[in-house]
């Protein structure tokens, strides 16, 4: 299994080598606006947004997509590229905590992943290191762009952030299109029990909860981006939702896990669920 991990940046690299030309980034756009991908693929755009009671600022990222592509989840399945951050350059700014909306489940040529069609407006919300002064955010992000093909590319973008700001629609509809807590769902019981196997463990999980509507889709994370996650194998009985995933780390490096740290995201099609922890 670890194999077809180690196959996707393989390939990426061979796409790379064929897009050159097309992956070659221009030169920092101005303030607000982010670098213009190959033959404008995906764009970046920072949403300012508003301050919130707690002192943070809930802004956002947004990426508008070619028509026929899109982007990745945090969690993108098991041939996706995950998305990567690096806010190296950026001033005022202690954390960034993102508020991912439920993604949508594609499955092509055989194999699924899990992301997002023409747009992404991703809510980010900002501390400052010093409230009430500007937040000059510089970042820098690594994604994957898929049509027919994937292509793994980089984006960046630089903002001043500063003031009261006001209510962004955008953010507004993003923060709600998010998953709902376990609590609000009806989740009862998670129980999760692990059977070792030769490269790591397999986990099956009972999830108490109401159904979600249509074909259910249980996405698995273990807390750590470096353990790889199987395609989750899902059936419903009655009342219980039953989850099954192989976990693997990385070889040579030990399997450690907490089960507090285990994270599920159940999709269907009234509603996602965002289920943390598992006994």
């Amino acid at each position: 299994m670890a194999c077809r991990v180690a196959l996707v940046r393989p390939i990426a690299a061979a796409l790379v080598a064929a897009f050159g030309a097309a992956l070659a980034l221009p030169d920092r756009a101005p303030a607000q606006e982010a670098d213009a991908m190959p033959a404008e693929v995906v764009r970046a755009e920072v949403l300012p947004g508003w301050q919130t009671p707690d002192g943070t600022r809930m802004a956002a990222l947004r990426l508008t997509l070619a028509p026929g592509w899109k982007t990745y989840w945090r969690s993108p399945g098991d041939a996706g590229i995950p998305p990567a951050f690096d806010w190296a350059g950026s001033r005022n700014l202690a954390a960034v905590t993102f508020h991912w909306p439920a993604p949508d489940v594609f499955n092509d040529y055989g194999i699924r992943t899990i992301g997002y069609a023409d747009q992404l407006v991703l809510p980010m919300e900002l501390r400052p290191e010093r409230p009430g002064a500007p937040i000059r955010i510089a970042g820098e992000m690594e994604l994957g762009v898929c049509e027919t093909v994937c292509i793994p590319a980089e984006l960046t973008f630089a903002a001043v952030i500063e003031g009261a700001g006001a209510m962004d629609p955008a953010i507004r509809d993003a923060l709600a299109a998010r998953p709902m807590p376990a609590v609000d769902a009806g989740v009862e019981a998670v129980a999760c029990t692990f059977t070792p196997i030769a490269d790591g463990v397999r986990l099956d999980a009972r999830i108490d909860m109401p159904r979600v509507g249509g074909a259910e889709v249980a996405l698995v994370e273990a807390g750590d981006p470096g353990i790889w996650v199987s395609e989750p194998q899902v059936a419903r009985s009655g009342g219980a939702l039953h989850v099954r995933a192989d976990l693997v780390p990385p070889p040579g490096v030990p399997l450690l896990l907490d089960r507090s740290d285990l994270r599920f995201t159940v999709l269907g099609s009234s509603r996602a669920v965002d289920i943390r922890g598992c006994e």
